[in-house]
C-alpha cells in the first residue's frame, strides 16, 4: 500500500482533499458486483417476466444514475462532470445470477473509483428490488475495484476472482 490516508488532516480529523493544483487528467475505473439468485429468479429476468419491468434496463440506469450522485452519498468525494458511464448486466449461469460491471471515465483532478463502485452497488440493489419477491434470499457479493487508470497513482489491476 502506498501513501497515507489522505483523507485526514494532521490532527486525524476527516477532510476534503484539496484537487485544486492536481492536473486534470483522463481516468478511468472499472467495478463488479454479483448477484446470487436461484435459477428460477435468473430465468425470470431473462425472459422479461419480473412483475416491476425490466431489471436488467432499470438496474443499468441506476446505476448511472448513482454514478452521477457519488458525492451526494459519500461525504468526502467530490462533485465530477463524468464523461462516461457503462452498465452492463451479464448473465452468469455459475452464481447463478448478474453480474454487473461499471466503467466510469472523466477528465478531472480526482479519480473515479468511488463513482464506478456506487455504480455497481445500486445496480445490484435495484436487481435485489425488482425481483425479491420472488427470491428473498439473493445474495449481493463480490464488489470489488476491477481496475483504474490515470493520476499520480498510476494503473492498478485486481488479481482475479477466486
Amino acid at each position: 500500500m502506498s501513501g497515507g490516508l489522505t483523507h485526514l488532516d494532521a490532527a486525524g480529523a476527516a477532510n476534503m482533499v484539496d484537487v485544486t493544483d492536481k492536473p486534470a487528467t483522463t481516468r478511468t475505473a472499472r467495478a463488479e458486483g454479483c448477484v446470487v439468485m436461484l435459477p428460477e429468479t435468473l430465468a425470470l429476468i431473462r425472459e422479461g417476466d419480473a412483475k416491476k419491468g425490466d431489471v436488467i434496463g432499470t438496474a443499468r440506469l441506476a446505476g448511472i444514475m448513482a454514478a452521477k450522485r457519488t458525492h451526494e452519498l459519500i461525504p468526502l468525494c467530490h462533485p465530477l462532470l463524468l464523461s462516461k458511464v457503462r452498465v452492463e448486466c451479464e448473465e452468469d449461469a455459475a452464481l447463478p445470477g448478474l453480474r454487473i460491471i461499471a466503467e466510469v471515465r472523466v477528465q478531472g483532478p480526482t479519480g473515479v473509483e468511488m463513482e464506478a463502485l456506487t455504480a455497481v452497488s445500486l445496480a445490484c440493489l435495484t436487481v435485489y428490488d425488482m425481483v425479491k419477491a420472488v427470491d428473498r434470499g439473493m445474495r449481493i457479493e463480490g464488489i470489488r475495484l476491477l481496475a483504474k487508470d490515470g493520476g499520480r497513482s498510476g494503473a492498478y489491476r485486481a488479481d482475479p476472482a477466486p
